[in-house]
């Protein structure tokens, strides 16, 4: 049976709401664990050891075209593991033995084929056998004391949106997806490691609803407060994190649409973009967690924190 990370605790297809309160009271042992992130901010090996696995990850889903979800599981597998398990340094082939037997894993949970050999790269001489990756496979069932079926934020999402009064229903779709994208790429941050998965999925979509559905967003903003399971002061910052990160990542993106415009079309437009710009930082302000953000989103996350 396929696993489900929106229905972990359960093999139904169906969303079944009974299993809500045991999805908070059980995320936090599916998290790395506490002193993982501090380590993280004082030791450069881990936080390069981390960087460079996710990459690797991510570059077996490119080349084999695996699913979404298997990355993001296998991510998942990798934090628990190496936040429960000491690392030695100088050894290059532990950290690709990780990632393979993670992948391999993940692709299992869900049922999916995994190819060993068109998963690793013919470099540095590291090509391992099953039988060295299934020895790997059974330490990091250990250190994560066989919780295979991960709680993350995709098991709450649609509980979230449950508590959303939506005018219109097919709209609950796009939010999803707009959630989705951003949980995926919240992963990929360090800082993101010290949110419980619940609280990832609820500021993710209001992320996403303070976009697609901004006159909205006050009625789901009241919705996730009136959660009983939900940390009001955690969200805030989560949520303040999270818009920061779309943000940057907008920012990025506009910086690379620039720099593939052609000269003559910057020309025409620069005495627009020069004074839009210009526009856009003096309007700029300081929220709760001391980011700078335009003016526009300042009104909006006022809006948010205060009741």
């Amino acid at each position: 049976m396929e696993f489900d990370l929106e229905n972990p605790l359960t093999s139904l297809k169906e969303y079944v709401s009974d299993t809500i309160p045991d999805l908070f009271v059980s995320e936090s042992d599916h998290m790395p664990s506490r002193n993982f992130l501090h380590c993280l901010k004082t030791s450069d090996f881990y936080v390069s050891f981390r960087e460079e696995a996710i990459s690797r990850i991510l570059q077996a889903q490119y080349s084999c075209n695996y699913d979404l979800f298997i990355p993001y599981l296998a991510v998942n597998y990798m934090d628990r593991f190496i936040s429960r398990q000491e690392i030695p340094q100088g050894k290059p082939w532990i950290l690709r033995l990780l990632v393979i037997s993670c992948l391999s894993l993940a692709a299992k949970m869900k049922n999916k084929h995994f190819s060993i050999f068109n998963s690793q790269e013919a470099e540095a001489g590291f090509i391992f056998d099953t039988q060295t990756i299934n020895r790997m496979e059974l330490l990091v069932l250990d250190a994560l004391n066989w919780r295979m079926r991960s709680i993350t934020p995709f098991s709450f999402v649609h509980f979230f949106i449950s508590l959303f009064e939506l005018k219109d229903p097919s709209s609950a779709q796009p939010l999803k997806d707009r959630a989705t994208e951003i949980i995926f790429k919240a992963q990929n941050e360090i800082k993101f490691l010290e949110f419980k998965p619940s609280i990832i999925a609820a500021s993710a979509l209001l992320v996403a609803s303070n976009e697609r559905f901004p006159l909205q967003f006050p009625c789901f903003k009241c919705s996730i407060y009136s959660c009983e399971f939900v940390n009001e002061e955690k969200l805030l910052e989560c949520f303040n994190a999270l818009q920061e990160m779309v943000e940057m990542e907008w920012y990025e993106s506009m910086l690379d649409t620039m720099s593939c415009t052609p000269l003559s079309v910057l020309d025409r437009h620069f005495t627009k973009s020069e004074s839009e710009t210009t526009s856009i930082i003096t309007s700029t302000t300081t929220i709760t967690n001391g980011s700078t953000v335009p003016e526009i989103k300042r009104r909006k996350l006022n809006g948010y924190s205060s009741k």
